[in-house]
């Protein structure tokens, strides 16, 4: 994943604290259990380097991937307010919660192994029948295992794993979610009111697989991707310090709304993330969003992070610079030909908002090219009910309101609405509006160079 905060200062102190492993001035102690596979390799280190908005002084917060190993810093670490973050669950808690399974899950693992050594064993049910017990057994156990695990957010609440489970439909994340130094280090910082800075991870020890000594590596896709999002409450796809583009998830409004319970936005949450407080990441503007989505639509918001920036973004997309590219499910199967061009003409029911209707006359017309992927099969996460939908790419080369909503429902686009559309479809139980941003391209405002940014649904 994109490295969600800058990462020089971070890395400077990560590079001191090699040096002092290296003398022996700092060390790394065994504080759990080292599995086999694992014995004798290097480990992950982080940083994260934040404001301290009460004593205005700089915080450095060092962690190590795992629970098996702690970190130990000497008093004369050069860095006056450094300490080392404990794992979000201690290793002996993660111990208890596996010990029920844990022997019968061996037993299997052993059997399992007897059987593809015993050449004349020729039984595939039963083969088939000990890999889904172990499965089953290994599930609970790190449901158990993930149930302990609790993250302070960035706006200060608390979210639990299970919860952030649930979130991606019930899907189990590797084991060791929420061990890696990111997580660590980011719920530790909101936890305490601190601002993060920079942050950064290197690779310390025998060099292994694709991990070598010394380099600098992101947030890890397999476990950090899952939880982060969560944790900052957008994914962040690129970030620097004249803009961010962030994948804005379902439900979430990409501007603030009318009163005290709409404040809750894309924009606010950049505006907490990089506060001025923040430094040359900081966002300095109010309002940062040059494009909006529907709350409804997932998918790649853009924004700004000072005014040049903004104003340049703003001129791209009023010119229809900006290509975009979108993803959606229709609510039932799409005859006819696999690509079109629609272009209607829409203005808002001023007796129904936020409706927007067909009106010849006095609509603004709306251009949208799209692409007919295929037929399959939806099911509906609730009910279980399965129903045919079609995969569509939609193009638009305007940027009206409801613009693909309406190219899809109205009788006069392809007259099928998106699967869970509550405003021109129909939105049963556990759906979501399944229409997502997948793709932008646009030219970087102070670089002049061409951005691809990429976020595949989720559906």
């Amino acid at each position: 994943m994109f490295p969600p905060f800058p990462q020089e200062i971070a890395l400077h102190y990560l590079r001191v604290l090699s040096d002092f492993l290296d003398t022996g001035e700092c060390s790394l102690v065994q504080s759990g259990p080292e599995s086999e596979e694992r014995k004798n390799q290097g480990i992950m280190l982080g940083c994260l380097v934040c404001h301290d908005k009460v004593s205005g002084c700089r915080k450095v917060l060092f962690a190590c991937s795992g629970i098996s190993k702690t970190l130990v810093l000497p008093e004369n670490f050069p860095a006056a307010d450094a300490l080392v973050v404990p794992p979000i669950v201690p290793p002996e808690k993660i111990a208890d919660a596996l010990a029920k399974n844990d022997a019968e899950i061996h037993s299997l693992t052993a059997r399992l192994n007897e059987i593809s050594d015993d050449p004349h064993f020729d039984c595939p049910a039963e083969n088939l029948r000990i890999k889904k017990l172990r499965r089953a057994l290994t599930d609970e156990s790190l449901r158990k295992v993930f149930g302990l695990y609790t993250f302070t957010r960035f706006d200060g609440k608390k979210i639990r794993l299970s919860k952030i489970i649930q979130n991606h439909n019930g899907a189990l994340p590797p084991t060791g979610t929420g061990d890696c130094c990111a997580p660590k280090l980011l719920s530790f910082a909101f936890d305490r009111s601190l601002v993060p800075v920079s942050m950064a991870e290197i690779f310390y020890g025998k060099s292994h697989g694709a991990k070598s000594n010394g380099s600098v590596y992101p947030p890890c896709d397999e476990r950090c991707a899952y939880i982060l999002p969560e944790i900052l409450g957008l994914e962040i796809l690129y970030r620097d310090k004249d803009i961010a583009v962030v994948s804005k998830s379902a439900g979430l409004l990409s501007v603030p709304g009318r009163g005290a319970e709409n404040q809750d936005c894309a924009e606010s949450r950049i505006r907490m993330i990089f506060p001025p407080e923040a430094g040359e990441g900081a966002c300095a503007l109010t309002q940062p969003a040059v494009h909006r989505l529907d709350m409804e639509t997932s998918g790649i918001l853009i924004l700004a992070m000072n005014k040049n920036a903004h104003a340049n973004l703003r001129r791209q997309f009023e010119a229809s610079l900006v290509r975009k590219k979108y993803i959606a499910l229709l609510d039932g199967i799409l005859h006819g030909k696999p690509d079109g061009r629609t272009e209607l003409t829409f203005r808002l029911d001023v007796e129904n908002r936020p409706h927007q209707i067909f009106d010849e006359a006095d609509g603004k017309l709306a251009v949208t090219v799209w692409h007919k992927c295929g037929v399959e099969s939806f099911e509906n996460p609730v009910t279980k009910e399965k129903r045919k939908v079609t995969r569509i790419e939609f193009y638009p080369e305007t940027g009206r309101t409801h613009q693909l909503r309406l190219a899809s429902a109205d009788c006069h686009g392809l007259g099928i609405p998106i699967v869970g559309d509550s405003l021109y479809g129909k939105k049963n139980e556990g759906e979501r509006l399944m229409l997502h941003a997948c793709e932008v391209e646009f030219i970087h405002p102070r670089s002049r160079k061409i951005m691809r940014i990429v976020s595949p649904p989720d559906f």
